[in-house]
């Protein structure tokens, strides 16, 4: 696609809502904007009877399904019998949290498209490294959460740093979907911040009682559903925002006409550059589009491999071959959706070229123009996909806190009942730490921006010590030697960026996508150094469960080990479901490869 797409410019459709007919849109006219709440159309009570009634089945329908769970193999990983389809459902519903729907808007308003490389390159690698290589690691040898297999591979101390990684990781994305959350109630729903805020309270504690009764098989059987009312509602504002644009071209023509002069871009960008991924060089306009593209990439790795939200699920496949497409399933349906959601952000900047605040922008967007019963079947969405993570993050990060931490270093050997009620404790617990980051998120110039610099600290550190654990037998120094690191090199470069400026470190050092690059290189330089130490170079990189754990294998460890005891707990393998072997049209490798060659060519071939 050329850098000056000819359009002709399509009028607005004006198809007046007016008061308000069911799933129409209206045109909005000449706006001009500064705040959400100057200009409110607020929900209907037909539409906050969509949201509440939608939602409200569902949550009691989790409710339902969580009884009878009864082990912690059941609730931390569904007994290991959940089907391909459910799995990669819950995968979607998860990646497509409310703060995606907001952060992708509002992030493509003010920088343009590199943030598709995330949503193609980026989660396509991700999820291939996590389904073909890592989590199979952990699946293998039979473990609870992605943290013990650190344990496994390098050590306890590597084990605790990566649980405390993740649940910072983790908890500062629940920041991020509850100031989305926020900001929809508020511009959309018209709500009052107070009333607001004890809105989402609610939804935490209600979210976090059925994940805490019934844990993974209640949160799977929530998500399949709300992934469904997700889709139906990111699907009904981009239909309606297209049609009242007048289709892609007429956006394209009315960007060309703004140049540089739109309130709320990126410094040195002009809206006709907002269509294309390689026209944003960074705030300060120095840094290369390839190392953009290459951080989207490490930060959807991480957002795949690291964190047990996403690896949690996977590892309650019923099978290796499960986890493999639903893998394929989740990126595949996200890739779809996330691309309809990145055009909300030309789009709107199309229409409204001085909108200041890049975050309200997609809240904007359904109050201008949906009409009664459309609006409310979109914020259902939107709260549906909260709920959708809360109940996620509170699933994944109390495992992660119950298995890794409590019981393996505060209360060993207590009966398998004991951190059942602690895993439920745990999950209210690691909910409110997400309100933390406010703070932090509300200084950004955008949430993702407040993302992007917590990510390449530890999680992408963390990211390369489990591949080099996945494919390496190195010995068991080198975990902690790259997060130590990486870690250090992170924190200073965090430091530089976000509160003090430390005037003798270059930007091409510490700046917010360099120092994913920079990440990588220290963690890796920190592991060779383990790996090549001439004291630690003999020792091989495996646990009790065999030197066989490096390719994911584990041979049996001794009786008195604790990770032996743990794994001993989950049963057989099993490669796939098929009586004999898998159809070549049922291969995975197939549609990953299917999926590679799409996003090469949106990426490259298109928007470019």
């Amino acid at each position: 696609m050329g850098r000056s797409t000819p359009g002709q410019v399509a009028g607005a459709a004006a198809v007046d809502g007016g008061g308000g007919g069911p799933l129409r849109w209206r045109s909005p006219g000449a706006v001009t904007a500064t705040s959400l709440q100057e200009r409110l159309h607020p929900l209907s009570a037909l539409d906050w009877l969509i949201v509440l009634g939608l939602n409200g089945a569902i949550i009691a329908y989790g409710l339902r399904r969580a009884r009878g769970t009864a082990t912690s193999s059941e609730w931390f990983l569904g007994s290991r019998a959940l089907p391909w389809w459910a799995v990669g459902l819950s995968l979607f519903a998860t990646n497509m949290d409310n703060s995606e729907f907001v952060s992708a808007t509002g992030t493509i308003a003010s920088e343009g498209l590199h943030f598709l490389s995330a949503h193609t390159f980026g989660g396509l690698i991700g999820v291939t490294i996590a389904t073909f290589v890592i989590v199979p690691a952990i699946y293998r040898a039979g473990l609870y959460t992605n943290s013990e297999y650190l344990e496994h591979r390098f050590g306890p101390g590597t084990r605790v740093l990566g649980a405390l990684i993740q649940i910072q990781y983790r908890t500062s994305v629940l920041g991020l979907m509850i100031w989305a959350v926020h900001l929809t109630l508020v511009g959309v729903g018209g709500l009052r911040p107070e009333l607001s805020w004890a809105l989402i309270v609610s939804l935490v504690v209600l979210s976090g009682v059925y994940t805490a009764v019934g844990g993974l098989r209640a949160v799977v059987a929530t998500d399949v559903l709300q992934s469904v009312l997700v889709m139906a509602g990111g699907l009904a504002v981009c239909i309606a925002v297209w049609q009242a644009v007048g289709g892609w071209n007429a956006m394209v023509a009315q960007l060309e006409s703004l140049g540089t002069t739109a309130e709320g871009l990126a410094p040195g960008l002009a809206a006709a550059d907002l269509v294309h991924v390689s026209a944003f060089r960074g705030r300060d306009g120095t840094t290369s589009p390839a190392v953009i593209f290459i951080a989207w990439i490490l930060i959807s790795s991480g957002w795949w491999t690291v964190s047990h939200t996403s690896t949690q699920r996977m590892m309650g496949a019923r099978s290796l071959w499960d986890m493999k497409m639903a893998g394929v399933l989740g990126v595949g349906v996200s890739l779809v959706i996330l691309l309809f959601t990145d055009m909300l952000g030309l789009f709107g900047r199309a229409q409204f070229p001085d909108f200041a605040r890049p975050d309200e922008m997609y809240p904007h967007l359904i109050s201008t123009y949906l009409g009664i019963g459309a609006k409310g079947l979109v914020v259902a969405g939107v709260v549906s996909a909260a709920v959708s993570t809360f109940d996620s993050m509170g699933s994944s990060m109390s495992a992660v806190f119950t298995r890794d931490i409590y019981a393996r270093f505060i209360s060993r050997d207590r009966d398998d009942a004991h951190y059942l009620r602690t895993g439920r404790i745990a999950t209210v617990a690691i909910l409110v730490l997400g309100f933390a980051y406010l703070p932090l998120i509300l200084r950004a110039p955008t949430m993702l921006a407040a993302f992007r610099s917590v990510t390449s600290v530890f999680v992408t550190p963390l990211l390369i010590v489990y591949l080099v654990g996945a494919v390496t037998r190195t010995n068991r120094r080198v975990g902690m030697a790259g997060l130590a690191t990486g870690g250090l090199y992170g924190v200073i470069g965090f430091v530089d960026r976000e509160v003090v400026d430390v005037s003798w470190l270059p930007t091409w050092l510490t700046g917010q996508w360099e120092a994913f690059v920079w990440a990588v290189a220290f963690t890796a330089a920190g592991c060779a150094f383990a790996a090549l130490h001439p004291r630690w170079r003999e020792t091989v990189g495996v646990g009790t469960a065999g030197v066989e754990a490096a390719a994911g294998d584990a041979s049996p460890p001794g009786a008195d080990d604790w990770l032996a005891k743990s794994s001993g707990e989950l049963g057989p393998i099993r490669l796939h479901p098929f009586s004999e072997r898998v159809p070549l049209l049922a291969n995975p490798a197939l549609y990953t490869g299917l999926l590679a060659a799409i996003s090469a060519w949106l990426v490259f071939g298109v928007f470019w």
